[in-house]
């Protein structure tokens, strides 16, 4: 791929990311260098506490980098990202309460300025793409826990975003909704030429991506099974 730098969605110079200081320093992302670019399916793949979290947060711009530096060339500055060009879903529920699932859906659409009309449309067909268009008025109380994932997949879905991030979002999943999930991420993701990142320890989620980026004590190691030019290094 051509290093065309203003179409680069995410690139990450040496970051790092340090929680503390002094003794009780604790180092969870080491020395990251990376470039994601649209299209792109990566997933990273380690045992809980290996730092992917924390690094997926930095890409999102959630966390702010201790050393290094981020930037979204393509996207805008870190103000912007989200609601918008960037979304992500979370390992723990992440619904808000006071809302039913329609408004939950819908919520970062009115926030980035569509009417409610056009939110409650697109919220209702994210809804139907993951198979809960009877939940609209449930309350998040009154869901699952694989259902409350389901609609945080919804809601990231959405905005169609041009960066999707997903932590663990098959979790609370059995294997077949497992699937499925993946399937629509991996969908949707394809229709608006969307990046895909996922964090995640399932080797069988992993292998439904086409780039495995290996996360061990808080440092990046690329792996891949499609080349592509300007990934990721450590």
């Amino acid at each position: 791929m051509t290093d065309t730098t203003s179409s680069v969605l995410v690139h990450c110079d040496s970051v790092g990311r340090t929680y503390g200081s002094g003794p009780n320093a604790v180092v969870a992302v080491h020395d990251a260098t990376c470039k994601i670019w649209p299209s792109e399916r990566i997933a990273l793949v380690g045992p809980s506490g290996s730092g992917k979290s924390t690094l997926l947060h930095l890409i999102a711009g959630l966390e702010w980098p201790t050393a290094g530096s981020i930037s979204w060339p393509a996207l805008g500055d870190r103000t912007t990202l989200r609601p918008g060009p960037v979304a992500i879903v979370f390992q723990g529920p992440s619904l808000l309460p006071p809302l039913d699932v329609i408004e939950n859906v819908a919520l970062p659409l009115v926030l980035d300025g569509a009417d409610q009309g056009e939110a409650r449309e697109r919220a209702s067909a994210a809804l139907a793409l993951l198979d809960l268009g009877d939940l609209h008025a449930k309350l998040p109380e009154e869901l699952s826990g694989g259902q409350m994932q389901r609609v945080a997949v919804a809601r990231a879905l959405a905005p169609r975003p041009r960066l999707l991030l997903a932590d663990e979002p098959t979790g609370q999943l059995d294997h077949d909704t497992a699937d499925h999930v993946i399937t629509i991420l991996v969908r949707a993701a394809a229709e608006t030429d969307a990046a895909l990142v996922v964090s995640t320890h399932d080797p069988a989620v992993a292998d439904r991506l086409d780039q495995i980026w290996p996360v061990a004590d808080g440092r990046l190691t690329v792996g891949r099974r499609v080349p592509r030019d300007e990934t990721c290094s450590a």
